[in-house]
């Protein structure tokens, strides 16, 4: 049995059903009307009559044609791999702002499998008082779909907006996102280092909301951690469209963590899934600190020391058991520094705009107030001198500003005209 069929009944216990039984048939072509032939759908139904089982679960999408056809046969409810991890999602949307994300993903998955899929969806029957507006239930039905989706998609613009206006409040601070294939122990790992009192459970998909909180990771310095979401395999592509305000937390932060099982037996490919979704996102060339949890779940410590040999520069923590938090900090501090550009700037003080906003966005680490002169003009001013450390996202932005006063000359004391 693959990786992936493991991770259905994992995801089929996490929605709350009894796994009692597993097929995987062998299937050369993939067949328009039920997936995977007339004769494994029989096969499929005798199975089913045996053991009682009142649902089936298939590990790829289905159309609403095989779905309809496969119930038929084998007499009982179907989902497929979308449908599932969307019930997973809405069991575990706690926040209004998850709920509506849930909401349009379900809708979105929905509306083109309507077809024969409701007692309703007959023609309106004529006579006396019965005659409708001329249109069957089914597109009504769509109608009203319609209009619910553009109302959840116009809320969604909302929050992303109020997302996007609370992140410019936190310009001054570096922004860390842990990011991780689900159940990887990312909400454990955010709480241990910050205390967010986040909920972790070892199931899929406990923690669907991005929380942020102020971590110091040294003495005086601080950044803003998110957990966020967990990816899977074959994650619904319209989970992340509606996840996309929630998922912009990762796009926006400067430096990523990304947080694997290091006791699962699949986890690069795990890693590579992430990595993937990563793509999907846009999100390319991002500083990336791995970071290994559940060391303390390897039993032989030969594992432990070969996962060391492989990857060097990761951190090997166990979040649950609070071994090595503390080279996880310094590794997070180490990868911070790496992306930081030194910059020394010489600005008028008059323009105090400009000297503000660098203090702002910027770690000053040294500043003196001394004179200066335009080479072509005789007047002596005022300037500070600083010297800076700044992020990546900055950078640009700063530089143009030291630009503006390129010609602007520290001038020596004793050459001050008298």
């Amino acid at each position: 049995m693959d990786d992936s069929i493991r991770e259905l009944a994992l995801l089929a216990d996490t929605a709350g059903a009894y796994v009692i039984d597993i097929i995987v048939p062998a299937v050369q072509r993939i067949n328009v009307a039920t997936f995977v032939g007339k004769g494994k759908v029989q096969e499929l139904a005798e199975r089913v009559a045996e053991k009682e089982a009142d649902l089936v679960i298939f590990d790829d999408d289905l159309s609403n044609i095989q779905v309809r056809n496969i119930e038929r046969e084998v007499g009982c409810k179907l989902l497929d791999r979308s449908a599932l991890i969307l019930d997973i999602f809405a069991r575990n949307a706690r926040t209004a702002t998850a709920k509506t994300q849930v909401e349009l993903a379900q809708l979105e998955y929905l509306l083109p499998r309507l077809t024969r899929q409701w007692t309703h969806l007959s023609r309106q029957k004529g006579g006396i008082g019965m005659r409708g507006p001329g249109e069957t239930q089914i597109e009504t039905d769509r109608r009203l779909i319609g209009t619910r989706i553009a109302t959840l998609k116009e809320r969604l613009v909302k929050i992303d907006r109020q997302r996007t206006t609370q992140r410019k409040g936190r310009a001054n601070f570096t922004r860390v996102s842990l990011i991780g294939y689900t159940n990887a122990g990312k909400s454990t790992l955010m709480n241990e280092l910050a205390g967010a009192g986040v909920l972790a459970e070892n199931r899929l998909f406990a923690t669907l909301d991005a929380t942020t909180r102020t971590v110091e990771i040294s003495p005086g310095r601080d950044v803003l951690l998110s957990d966020t979401v967990g990816f899977i395999r074959k994650l619904p592509h319209r989970l992340i469209e509606s996840f996309k305000s929630t998922l912009d937390e990762v796009r926006e932060s400067d430096i990523l963590m990304h947080v694997l099982d290091a006791s699962h037996p699949s986890f690069h490919e795990h890693k590579d899934v992430v990595q993937r979704t990563l793509l999907e996102l846009d999100v390319r060339d991002k500083p990336t600190l791995l970071v290994f949890n559940k060391v303390d779940a390897i039993e032989d410590p030969l594992d432990l020391l070969a996962l060391k040999n492989e990857f060097p520069h990761a951190a090997f923590v166990s979040a649950l058991r609070g071994i090595g938090l503390k080279e996880l900090r310094d590794k997070l501090i180490a990868t911070i520094d790496a992306g930081f550009e030194e910059i020394e700037a010489v600005i008028p003080v008059s323009d105090q705009k400009a000297i503000q906003h660098i203090r702002t966005v910027a770690e000053v680490l040294k500043e003196d107030y001394t004179w200066g002169r335009v080479p072509y003009e005789a007047e002596t001013l005022g300037v500070v001198r600083l010297l800076y450390r700044v992020a990546p996202r900055y950078t640009e932005d700063l530089s143009a500003l030291t630009e503006r006063y390129k010609d602007l000359k520290v001038v020596p004391e004793d050459s001050l005209p008298v």
